[in-house]
């Protein structure tokens, strides 16, 4: 397993979702997005994503007179560090009583459901 040495802030995963979703992208694209769910100011996008670039969560290249930000690490890296965290750290290392305080809290939908069914058979399958 491989750990953060930053833990991404909530601010720091908005900004991480848009580059995933957007790819590479200048401030001011991030930040139309942001302003889409959140009033925020454009210095304020600026300077949190000079913070993420310094702990290397993202990367920043010069193209021409703008910046262009790109996330370096994956949405699959960080989820998969993070549900192994909380899995160690809060269900003692149960993902058993993960899932079922999961579902138990939160009601899928049917295409989850079903989502869910064909995992738990590939499982099976391999074991």
């Amino acid at each position: 397993m491989f750990a953060l040495k930053y833990k991404p802030t909530e601010s720091e995963l908005d900004i991480l979702q848009i580059l995933w979703k957007q790819g590479p992208s200048t401030v001011k694209n991030v930040h139309e997005i942001i302003l889409l769910h959140k009033d925020t100011g454009y210095t304020t996008t600026l300077k949190l994503m000079q913070i993420m670039t310094d702990k290397g969560l993202i990367t920043r290249e010069l193209n021409g007179k703008t910046h262009i930000y790109s996330a370096l690490l994956g949405e699959d890296s960080l989820k998969t560090s993070a549900v192994t965290e909380l899995v160690e750290e809060v269900f003692d290392g149960s993902a058993l009583e993960m899932v079922i305080q999961t579902l138990g809290h939160y009601k899928p939908n049917e295409a989850e459901l079903e989502e869910i069914k064909q995992l738990i058979q590939q499982l099976e399958n391999k074991a």
